[in-house]
């Protein structure tokens, strides 16, 4: 017989399928990698930015009030007695040259007439000011910070007014210390410094949505109505939130509110910056996974080889040998279903293993990683899971006491490690089929299934006393509040359930903290 034309082999056909596989479960997981690391990134980045604006408004607004104690005890020493006007203009120097918080120092009669200046160059002494900033404080004759206005000398700025009054209370002017918004100020030298060269920045704005301070100077005394943040930060909201700049870049921004002026500080990074360490990750993944890859494909090429002898002996026995003898050679082999199996055996294998990876990302996106406590969509998992099966469970709501306290009298460090401290307490009070979940901060929260409210309410009891008998590293006592609702007791759908036992944790907030407080069930609405 001639040989058999050269066709496709079942050894070149399961060495390329499982090429196949391997490339697409690579591919596969290097795609749930990308999404998992890239909303990590943007959410760690949004949280850091807010905390950032916060940080920053909050020193704003110490300097702000700083600057106003400064400006009443000047306007004091001013109403206590005449001054000459060597007098005057030594004082309105002091001010402006002592700290140089201020750009300029004025002070000014109660018919608007600057009596003072520093620096003098401002020659404005005997002017009669019109500005809508000197109308304004003449007005309201009380502590003032002015929105931002054209002065006499041209310049945009913001006029921080403490009124002086004699000693029978007469109103006698004002003393005035203005930032200028478009030149060298205390702005940039609090903000200035904040600028990345990753195209992060951060910029101000006041209650009007106009611009007090920016890394591009010809963006300040702009409005910036249009941005969300800016919107949300104008209503003296504090959050984050992906945004798009003037210049059309998709920025990932944070913001807080200063609020003795109603002005806010937005901090925020280019999303393409921030996603840009996204690439090293993945160049990582794979080049961790190629020596396994290598390995694997040897052990696929063996394997395919030994698989496919069988039917290349088969094969040479047909052409070689008598019908008769070939029919019971091929008869007596059962070497198709053998390869069929293992086959089988091998994508199951392959695919296994990415099961096997998605589901470890899967369980990383559900767990809080300073506890490793189940988070929010780890909790949200659990409770669908518990309704179907119409488990009911205790609800037990925990908030640690004065945690702010904590964090600032201590550090984030310290805080972090009273909550890892509290985690591990309630791991140690609880049992294998309990859920633990971080629900945020210092909340905390505890679903008992198969336990009663009387119980719940026990052994939240029990753990609060615990707690409060436990002594903390560097912080000494702490104490926790904890509210208990039931499902279905308290309400047949359990996100309401959830709510009720919030609601009468804040109820022990109420009553003092440091204690364990039961939903009252009279209150409780029946029904969905």
């Amino acid at each position: 017989m001639s040989p058999l034309p050269s066709r496709l082999t079942l050894g070149k056909l399961i060495l390329a399928l499982a090429l196949l596989s391997a490339i697409v479960a690579l591919a596969n997981t290097l795609h749930a990698s990308y999404r998992v690391q890239r909303e990590q990134l943007i959410g760690n980045t949004l949280e850091a930015n807010r905390v950032y604006a916060s940080k920053l408004a909050e020193t704003t607004q110490n300097f702000l009030l700083a600057a106003q104690q400064q400006l009443a005890y000047s306007a004091k020493g001013l109403g206590s007695r005449a001054h000459s006007v060597q007098e005057l203009e030594r004082e309105a120097a002091r001010l402006q040259q002592q700290t140089n918080d201020f750009n300029s120092v004025l002070i000014v009669d109660r018919a608007g007439t600057v009596l003072a200046t520093s620096p003098q160059s401002l020659a404005l002494q005997g002017v009669v000011l019109n500005s809508s900033g000197n109308t304004e404080a003449l007005k309201r004759r009380e502590p003032y910070i002015s929105d931002p206005y054209q002065s006499a000398t041209g310049r945009l700025l913001v006029a921080i007014t403490q009124p002086i009054f004699n000693t029978q209370g007469q109103y006698q002017g004002y003393v005035s210390g203005t930032i200028y918004l478009r030149q060298r100020s205390i702005l940039q030298t609090l903000l200035g410094k904040h600028y990345y060269r990753d195209g992060s920045y951060l910029y101000v704005v006041d209650r009007n949505a106009r611009i007090l301070y920016h890394i591009e100077p010809n963006r300040i005394g702009q409005f910036a109505k249009d941005n969300p943040a800016v919107q949300a930060v104008s209503k003296g909201q504090s959050g984050a939130q992906e945004v798009r700049n003037s210049h059309g870049v998709l920025m990932l921004a944070g913001y807080a509110p200063v609020p003795a002026v109603g002005w806010g500080v937005v901090a925020q990074r280019p999303t393409e910056a921030t996603l840009a360490q996204l690439s090293r990750l993945m160049s990582a993944v794979i080049w961790n996974a190629i020596p396994l890859g290598i390995v694997s494909l040897l052990l696929t090429w063996w394997f395919a080889r030994r698989i496919s002898l069988p039917l290349w002996q088969m094969a040479r026995n047909v052409q070689n040998r008598d019908t008769g003898i070939a029919i019971r050679h091929v008869g007596a082999t059962r070497a198709w279903y053998y390869e069929a199996a293992h086959l089988k055996q091998a994508l199951l294998y392959s695919f296994n293993l990415l099961q096997d990876r998605i589901g470890k990302l899967n369980r990383a996106s559900m767990t809080d990683p300073l506890t490793g406590l189940q988070n929010r969509r780890g909790l949200q998992q659990g409770l669908e899971d518990w309704q179907a099966r119409g488990q009911p469970f205790g609800i037990i709501a925990l908030d640690i006491d004065r945690f702010k306290s904590i964090n600032d009298r201590f550090g984030h460090a310290v805080g972090d490690a009273v909550i890892l401290r509290i985690a591990q307490i309630m791991r140690d009070d609880s049992r294998d089929t309990d859920l633990l979940c971080r629900n945020g901060g210092e909340e905390f929260l505890i679903l008992l299934p198969g336990i009663d409210v009387a119980n719940s309410a026990l052994i939240a009891e029990r753990l609060r006393a615990r707690i409060a008998a436990e002594t903390f590293d560097d912080v000494g006592a702490v104490t926790v509040s904890l509210g208990v609702a039931h499902y279905p007791t308290y309400h047949e759908d359990p996100q309401q359930a959830l709510r009720l036992a919030d609601k009468a944790l804040y109820m022990a907030k109420e009553q003092g903290r440091n204690r364990t407080v039961i939903y009252p069930l009279d209150d409780t609405p029946t029904g969905v």
